[in-house]
């Protein structure tokens, strides 16, 4: 720069309400602002005037005004700080910001916890009828027993403060919402939250994060998936690799990413990078199947998708997880639960694992997130990996060159602190640290970690490393400029007419066609057509589910109620295993008979007419009990869905659409077969024999 050895008078106004205009004169040396530039890695960038003034969103910050540039006066001192300056760039904004904040600011900033609206019962027995709405839950820290090991220990898991104790005490600027409420009430809460944010003391915006939203699932629960809600319904995460469209997968990463910074929610936890090698486990349904090449190319659309190139304002950061993958719990058992803390490598192949996490990594997610789980079998500490030097430092860190924000999972300091379990509480915050966790998920109370950094002090330094990292993310996202988002546009974008058309195609693409013996489908034109979509409790009854019939869309068949009437029967099968936070360490299984399917009634339907089966595969079912490749009788063909609608199916039974899709995995052959399976091996690399139906396979008309 010219002027790089002269001095700049840098002229500004700030205004004030019912005040005179006050002018304050700066004297800064181009010496000095060459030195803020060249710090970060960006500087060419930076350095390439003029600037392109940002929207500014306030509710109680005023404005500088420089010039022609506007700036929020967040820490309300009259000047223009350097971390209020939108010009500078953000490694410098975060040091002069991280200057400010008190210990108990940056150990605040070090929380994610679940937050909620007035009336929100997430957690808890509901006190009340009253409906929810935008307003603040202000009860104290919410406590409870761990849903997770049953028993009742002192910190609770995920625990949430009243929303503004958690702001003004406890410093906490990071959330997650678990609330299932409207587009623009999920719009005025988030805008609400910020508001109180800037009100306080450095005016430091929130950021808001959310499990899946966007996903039709069998599995929604708390720390896994909201489920339905106002948001596009897409296929589940199986179903969009079954697409086998990375262009379709990118677009609806883009569409979400529009619902979901529309609404206020800016940070996704999420996607599961693990694989699904072993067929038991009850999270399958979150990955996006067992081949690694190709998670990791899905991998990479879908951060793209909800990221961009790089973070900016219109972003929606992603925290990958769980690293290095939890694919390969012993016996399909959850680390979540002290019977599934081992996660095992009989195969030898933990690398495999990584290829998606190195697809996130150079797409530029934003967060990486540790299992619960201790690693048996391998080179590493038998030790959970939210306190695993090896795995976190060396691995994530050093080998793989990650340099986001490393986010723990939601509890494993007070509730699943595997390998780590004879540790205080205290040393468990200061191993933690020292392996590199910057964010810590499921607890709002910052008491235990202050106490850690007392007893610590030389931890204060890997603290205020966490923070800065922290506030790169806020930055990059352009938080500080305007956390605030049009309510009533929120309703507008969100499941837009557009957005569900697109949704529509993949919901359909999503649909594996696995057998169709005689060419039955598409079906012909006048088949009478029993539909019953079969989804039992865990313990069955004997009799139909629900019987669909067609009457607001016009497809050539004609359905009828019972399947005496019928030319042929459609039975979509909709399996159930035990829920994952049921879970009582007891084996498990993937026949259908032990996943709320009465085998009986279901032979006896086969009896009756030609039948086509439809299966929603959470898992891969093992389907031997009534589906026989050397008699088949009268199943007459099989598709696949992973989350889907009735329409989308009958789309595909009709010809409407012809079936495109692909399996995401392969399904063992017999309960023997998946009981004897390697935990981290894919099923397409399982003995010849194992599989019914292969990896990748699927036909079409």
């Amino acid at each position: 720069m010219k002027a790089a050895n002269a001095e700049f008078k840098i002229l500004f106004a700030r205004k004030r309400t019912k005040k005179p205009q006050t002018t304050l004169l700066f004297l800064v040396t181009g010496t000095a602002v060459c030195a803020v530039f060249s710090a970060f890695q960006g500087f060419q960038q930076a350095a390439s005037l003029p600037w392109a003034q940002p929207v500014l969103g306030t509710r109680s910050a005023t404005i500088i005004e420089l010039g022609k540039f506007k700036f929020k006066d967040l820490n309300k001192n009259g000047h223009l700080d350097a971390y209020e300056d939108w010009r500078l760039p953000a490694e410098a904004r975060a040091q002069d910001l991280l200057a400010r904040m008190t210990v108990e600011d940056k150990v605040g900033f070090m929380l994610i916890s679940s937050t909620r609206l007035q009336n929100d019962w997430t957690f808890e027995a509901p006190k009340s009828k009253a409906p929810i709405t935008s307003e603040f839950n202000e009860e104290d820290l919410v406590t409870g027993t761990n849903m997770f090991t049953r028993k009742q220990l002192p910190v609770p898991i995920m625990n949430a403060a009243g929303t503004t104790k958690a702001v003004s005490q406890f410093h906490l600027r990071h959330f997650i919402l678990r609330a299932n409420v409207s587009a623009c009430m999920t719009a005025e809460w988030a805008n609400r939250l910020q508001a109180l944010c800037e009100s306080q003391p450095l005016g430091i915006p929130a950021i808001i994060a959310s499990n899946p939203r966007n996903h039709i699932t069998a599995a929604a629960a708390v720390g896994t998936s909201v489920g339905t809600t106002a948001f596009s319904q897409w296929p589940g995460e199986l179903g969009l690799s079954a697409m086998r469209d990375l262009k379709l997968t990118r677009e609806f990463a883009d569409i979400a990413r529009q619902e979901w910074a529309a609404t206020g929610l800016r940070k996704g936890y999420m996607y599961m990078a693990d694989l699904a090698t072993e067929p038991r486990w009850q999270r399958v349904e979150g990955t996006f199947g067992e081949n690694a090449e190709w998670v990791a190319q899905m991998m990479t659309q879908i951060i793209l998708g909800f990221q961009g190139p790089t973070l900016g304002p219109s972003s929606v950061a992603l925290t990958t997880k769980h690293f290095p993958g939890g694919g390969a719990g012993q016996g399909g058992q959850d680390p979540h639960f002290d019977w599934g803390k081992k996660e095992v490598f009989p195969g030898g192949m933990l690398s495999n694992n990584l290829l998606p996490f190195k697809a996130a990594i150079k797409a530029g997610t934003s967060a990486i997130m540790p299992y619960y789980s201790m690693p048996i079998g391998t080179k590493y500490e038998q030790i959970a990996y939210a306190y695993n030097k090896g795995v976190i430092q060396d691995l994530l860190r050093q080998e793989l060159r990650f340099k986001g924000i490393i986010n723990s999972d939601t509890g494993p300091i007070e509730m699943m602190p595997w390998g780590a379990e004879e540790l205080s509480i205290t040393q468990r915050y200061h191993r933690a640290l020292q392996v590199g966790v910057n964010l810590f998920s499921g607890t709002a109370d910052p008491a235990e970690l202050l106490k850690t950094i007392k007893a610590y002090p030389a931890d204060l330094a890997l603290v205020e490393d966490s923070v800065r990292r922290l506030l790169l993310e806020k930055f990059a996202l352009g938080l500080f400029e305007n956390p605030y988002v049009n309510e009533a546009a929120a309703e507008q974008i969100v499941n837009n007419a557009t957005f569900k058309a697109r949704a529509a195609v993949a919901l359909r693409k999503s649909i594996v066609l696995l057998r169709n013996e005689t060419k039955t489908l598409p079906l012909k034109a006048k088949t009478k057509v029993y539909f019953e979509s079969y989804q039992k409790p865990n313990s069955p009854a004997s009799g139909a589910s629900t019987i669909y019939s067609a009457k607001d869309v016009q497809y050539p068949v004609e359905f009828v109620a019972t399947p005496e009437e019928a030319d042929v029967v459609l039975l979509w099968l909709k399996p159930r295993g035990q829920s994952l936070f049921a879970s009582d360490g007891s084996p498990l299984h993937l026949s259908l008979s032990k996943n709320a399917v009465e085998v009986e009634y279901v032979k006896a339907l086969l009896a009756k007419k030609p039948t086509i089966l439809a299966i929603n595969y959470s898992n891969p079912w093992v389907t031997d009990e009534v589906y026989n490749p050397a008699s088949i009788g009268n199943c007459k063909g099989i598709v696949a869905t992973f989350g889907t609608t009735p329409e989308a199916l009958l789309d595909i039974v009709t010809g409407r659409f012809k079936p495109t899709g692909k399996m995401p995995f392969s399904t063992p052959v017999s309960e023997e077969a998946a009981q004897k399976q390697l935990e981290d091996v894919p099923g397409y690399k399982e003995p010849a024999g194992y599989a019914l139906f292969n990896y990748d396979e699927g036909l079409s008309y």
